[in-house]
C-alpha cells in the first residue's frame, strides 16, 4: 500500500523505519516544523525528519495540517495514513483523505490511558504491563476501533525513556502487521469499551517537583515517569537536584518528610510520608548524571538535612 507517515519524536522514527523496510511504500512523511532548541540558538529537526531525509523521502511540515495539508496530501493518492506521536489533531477532512483512513500506534493498552502522556501515566500508576494499541483513528482522541495490541511486561525499574524504547519496537512491529492485515482484507476492528476509558493530561515541568509527603512507592513511580523529562527534582543545599533513579525503603522513620534520616559514603535515605527512598542516581545543576556515592564525595549531605 501507498503510505503517508505522520510522526515526530524518536518513538515515531523507529516505527517509520519499520514501515520503510516493509513491503509497503512510504510516499511522504509529515512531521512538526523545525524548532529552536531550549536555548533558542540552534534549529533542531525532528528524529522523523532526519529518518525521512536519510531515506530520501519527501517531507512536509505544516504549521497546521488541517488548514494547510489537505490538498497537498490529497494529490499523493495514498491508500492509508499512519500516525505515531505526530503532535497535531487531525480534522475529519484529513481523516477521510485515504481509502483506508488513518491508523495510529498509541502507547497504551486501550481504552486505558487515552491522551498525551500514556507512558508516564502507566508508570505513575505502577503498572506491571503496558503496550501499544494499533487503532483506526477517529476524530475523538484515541477512541477508534483497535486492530491489534502488542503487550510489554515491565520489571518495575524502567524509566519513561526506557519504556518508550520498548514500546517503539512493539509499535513498529504492530503497525507493519496491521498494514499487512488491512491490505489482505483480514483486519478485525474491535470497538473499545468507552465506559472503561481513562485519560491522561499533558505533562508540565512543574509536575516533576517531588512531594516527600507522598508514599515512598509513589515517589519512585514519579521518578520513573518523569525521567528524562521533566525530571523529578527537589531543592537541596546545592541547588536543584534531579533524582534519576531511586529505590523505595519500607519502615518507620523519625523526622519530617524530606529529611535525610541516614547518610554515609554509600548514599542517603530520605524520609517520605510513608517509608523512605534511597536515591541511586542523581544530577545536580550544571553537572552530569552520576551515582549517589560519587555525588556525595563532592556534596556532603549529612543526616538531618531537609530537602524541599
Amino acid at each position: 500500500m501507498r503510505v503517508i507517515f505522520l510522526g515526530t519524536p524518536a518513538f515515531a522514527a523507529i516505527v517509520l523505519k519499520a514501515v520503510i523496510a516493509s513491503k509497503h511504500e512510504v510516499v511522504a512523511v509529515v512531521t512538526q516544523p523545525d524548532r529552536a532548541n531550549a536555548r533558542g540558538k540552534k534549529v533542531v529537526i525532528s528524529p522523523v525528519k532526519a529518518t525521512a531525509l536519510e531515506f530520501g523521502l519527501p517531507v512536509y511540515q505544516f504549521e497546521k495540517i488541517s488548514r494547510d495539508g489537505v490538498e497537498v496530501l490529497r494529490v499523493l493518492q495514498a491508500d492509508i495514513m499512519v500516525t505515531a506521536a505526530y503532535g497535531q489533531i487531525l480534522s475529519r477532512e484529513i481523516l477521510c483523505l485515504c481509502p483506508h483512513g488513518v491508523i495510529n500506534a498509541h502507547g497504551s493498552i486501550l481504552p486505558k490511558y487515552r491522551g498525551a502522556s500514556p507512558v508516564q501515566c502507566a508508570l505513575l500508576e505502577g503498572e506491571t504491563e503496558t503496550g501499544v494499541s494499533v487503532m483506526k483513528t477517529e476524530y475523538e482522541v484515541d477512541s477508534g476501533d483497535v486492530i491489534l495490541v502488542k503487550r510489554v511486561r515491565l520489571q518495575g525499574h524502567e524509566n519513561c525513556d526506557e519504556v518508550m524504547e520498548m514500546l517503539a519496537e512493539a509499535g513498529a512491529e504492530g503497525i507493519v502487521e496491521a498494514l499487512d492485515l488491512i491490505e489482505d482484507g483480514k483486519a478485525v476492528f474491535t470497538k473499545q469499551n468507552h465506559e472503561e476509558a481513562t485519560f491522561c493530561k499533558k505533562i508540565n515541568k512543574e509536575d516533576g517537583k517531588i512531594d516527600f509527603s507522598m508514599r515512598a512507592g509513589e515517589i519512585v513511580n514519579r521518578i520513573r515517569a518523569f525521567t528524562p523529562w521533566p525530571s523529578a527534582y527537589t531543592e537541596s543545599p546545592f541547588g536543584r537536584l534531579k533524582i534519576l533513579r531511586a529505590k523505595a525503603v519500607e519502615g518507620d522513620f523519625e523526622g519530617v518528610a524530606g529529611e535525610i534520616v541516614d547518610s554515609n559514603k554509600h548514599g542517603i535515605t530520605i524520609k517520605c510520608g510513608s517509608g523512605a527512598i534511597f536515591p541511586t542516581e542523581v544530577q545536580a545543576e550544571g553537572c552530569r548524571a552520576m551515582d549517589i556515592a560519587t555525588f556525595l564525595r563532592g556534596h556532603a549531605m549529612p543526616k538531618g538535612t531537609v530537602l524541599k
